[in-house]
């Protein structure tokens, strides 16, 4: 039986929840959870991969069992998140790992492999992107509406992305049988993100996402100087990135490793076995 540990560490003022599986001494491996979920979401995938490598899963500071500080009390943004997030790896002894990326996850990975690029021995991307392509504008009009203009006009539309509603679609849309995706997910995201103050947390990183795209050049040559291997492995139904942002990778990596498989954004929910499959596979390749 695996053991997690599920520890919290202060990092400049800030108290991060993360969750630790595995040997100490075995190649690392960081997962990075997307909106508006959390660590929760790899309670089932660490424990595949803890038998050999170091797993490492932090909450993102206003998400999960991480401290939630309101917008008052501190600045939302990207690089604000990956640099809490780089402060605790360095805390805990992780300088070289491998990264498990998804949603916002990504773009907290890009930040990181930027800030220190040999530090990252493989990228693991589920529905994480690092391209223009692979946007589904319908998802993703609204949004820039918004990152444009915030009024009165704007706002219901990216709002609706923080009800229960709205946090199931994200869930199940892409799912042959939305049956297999417990309903513990939704309502467990619904919870924290119905926090006081949590939702103008969420507004400030919609608006915010706006400079993600400023660094995928730099990402792309990251990943062209240093052709770290990568696996894309992607819900070919997600309503919010489709799998052209998987098939981009190839373009700077040759040799990265595409699987489309039929689910949607949060594939481990619907599709855990082959997916753990895959990473464990990449990984004992990759870096064993």
């Amino acid at each position: 039986m695996t053991i997690v540990h599920h520890r919290y560490l202060e990092v400049d003022g800030r108290r991060l929840f993360y969750r630790e599986a595995g040997p100490k001494d075995a190649p690392a491996i960081v997962l990075l959870h997307g909106f508006p979920t959390s660590s929760y979401m790899f309670r089932d995938l660490i424990p595949r991969l803890a038998d050999r490598y170091r797993v490492i899963a932090p909450d993102l500071l206003g998400f999960g069992l991480s401290d939630a500080p309101t917008v008052e009390e501190f600045d939302y943004t990207f690089d604000a998140l990956a640099d809490l997030t780089d402060g605790l790896l360095q805390a805990i002894g992780v300088g070289r790992y491998a990264m498990y990326v998804q949603d916002y996850g990504a773009p907290i990975g890009w930040r990181l492999a930027l800030k220190r690029p040999e530090s990252i021995t493989a990228i693991v991307t589920q529905n994480g992107n690092g391209y223009d392509a692979g946007f589904i504008e319908e998802f993703w009009r609204p949004v820039w509406a918004y990152q444009a203009e915030q009024n009165a006009e704007t706002e219901p539309a990216v709002r609706s992305a923080l009800t229960l509603d709205g946090i199931k679609w994200q869930y199940i849309t892409g799912v042959a049988d939305e049956t297999v995706v417990s309903p513990d997910t939704w309502n467990h995201d619904f919870q924290k993100v119905a926090r006081p103050g949590n939702d103008l947390v969420q507004l400030k990183l919609f608006r915010d996402y706006a400079t993600n795209s400023v660094l995928y050049p730099k990402l792309h040559e990251f990943l062209r100087a240093s052709q770290v291997p990568v696996l894309a492995v992607w819900g070919k139904n997600d309503p919010i990135f489709a799998a052209a942002g998987a098939e981009a990778f190839a373009t700077d990596v040759p040799d990265a490793e595409i699987h489309l498989l039929d689910g949607g954004h949060f594939l481990l929910e619907s599709h855990l076995d082959e997916a753990s499959e895959l990473i464990g596979k990449f990984l004992d390749r990759r870096l064993r």
